[in-house]
């Protein structure tokens, strides 16, 4: 009889590698065998066996060594002898954890993995998509949910985008620097939109999320390595810095607390400071883009909370740049805040209501604005319990929709 506690430390031992390995996984086989879907497939299967061996036999003293090894006979087994599932998942079950006690480390691969998601013969459209769900092991519902379309239409989309990975032999490396081109701004939006996942996840329960920020983080800074002059990496990195050092602050004891409300006290000022330093040097290579706009917002944001000034008029000049340059359903958002807080709740007001509403109908924070701002009018009750009611289903962070909850019930003035 198997000890419970043992199977539970299997379980988790499982769970984690696919949390923390899984993108590393991925990258080191579809490079080796040049077919990102097969390499999913047996990367899965893989995991599944772990799920199934672990709490039983016990984890292996390399877990990922584990799972390359399987995942490899996967391979091997359905190009040379395209055995049935059956026969290979028998085959699988005399390895034991001690035979990849020597396997080598395994390299990290995602920023080529990356790089291949970002080539020129895919689709711009499925680029990002694919490199979260490849790279960061995101569900393709996820994806879609971000993108604001269907599952089913994300679906197809990576789908379409790693048979042309297969069949038109992208190769699995960093390009020369005369073929970055576009590549470049496709990792960077994947690497921020993997930790806007990530901070999202706060106070939700989706596992697969926890701990993007960190990978996000760390992805950006490899990327740096080797292109340290690139400002608008440089940019990004500054960008999740700022963010990152707030992080303590944006949940006390289980409550969501909002930039203005946040105990200062509580922030990673030295990590600010490293975020300061990276937009001093972006900045200085004189290449401005979107990233060090973004960065440079939340700058003057944290600025101002940590000296009292009053930035209002700074942070609304620089999110009509920004929105200028990358007139995102986000960035539109956050201009129509900026503009609330210059020129009242009407202004604020006037520039959602000129967003289209198909963008706007699922996306949360145009709601939870939306409902702050009428709620400072105090004008239309039932319309703005209505916007409180659509932020508050859309949320998935407990924490932010008992904020939002508390703040629908507050009486104006």
């Amino acid at each position: 009889m198997v000890d419970g506690g043992f199977q539970d430390h299997g379980r988790r031992a499982a769970e984690n590698a696919a949390r923390i390995s899984y993108g590393r996984l991925l990258a080191y086989l579809a490079r080796q065998w040049r077919d990102v879907a097969a390499a999913e497939d047996a990367l899965s299967d893989a995991f599944r066996r772990a799920l199934e061996i672990w709490p039983t036999e016990g984890v292996p003293s390399n877990p990922d060594a584990w799972l390359l090894v399987v995942a490899r006979n996967l391979l091997r087994n359905s190009v040379r002898a395209r055995k049935t599932r059956e026969q290979i998942a028998d085959s699988l079950l005399i390895l034991t954890p001690t035979e990849t006690e020597d396997m080598p480390a395994i390299s990290d691969k995602r920023l080529e993995l990356m790089f291949v998601c970002g080539h020129p013969a895919i689709d711009a459209a499925a680029r990002t998509p694919l490199m979260l769900q490849t790279v960061l092991g995101l569900t393709a519902e996820r994806i879609a949910s971000s993108f604001l379309v269907s599952p089913d239409t994300m679906g197809r989309r990576l789908s379409r985008a790693k048979a042309r990975i297969k069949d038109t032999g992208i190769a699995f490396e960093v390009p020369e620097e005369s073929e970055l081109g576009e590549r470049m701004e496709f990792v960077l939006e994947t690497i921020y939109a993997a930790y806007g996942q990530g901070w999202d996840s706060a106070g939700s329960d989706d596992q697969t999320r926890k701990g993007l920020t960190d990978e996000a983080i760390w992805l950006a800074r490899v990327l740096l390595e080797l292109r340290p002059d690139d400002a608008e990496a440089l940019g990004l990195l500054s960008l999740m810095l700022f963010c990152e050092s707030r992080r303590a602050a944006r949940h006390v004891e289980g409550r969501y607390q909002p930039l203005a409300e946040q105990d200062t006290a509580l922030w990673d000022l030295q990590m600010a400071q490293e975020a300061e330093e990276k937009l001093r040097m972006a900045g200085g290579l004189k290449q401005p883009g979107r990233f060090q706009l973004e960065a440079a917002i939340q700058s003057v944001l944290v600025n101002s909370r940590l000296t009292g000034a009053d930035m209002r008029l700074p942070t609304w000049t620089l999110y009509r740049l920004l929105t200028e340059k990358a007139p995102t359903i986000g960035n539109l958002v956050g201009l129509a805040a900026a503009t609330a807080g210059v020129h009242g709740p009407e202004a604020g007001l006037k520039e959602l209501a000129e967003l289209p509403e198909p963008v706007t109908r699922d996306y949360q924070p145009f709601w939870a604005l939306k409902a702050q701002l009428l709620q400072q009018l105090d004008i239309d009750k039932e319309v703005t319990a209505m916007a409180f009611k659509r932020a508050i289903g859309l949320t998935e962070d407990g924490a932010v929709r008992a904020y939002l909850i508390d703040k629908s019930m507050q009486k104006t003035g």
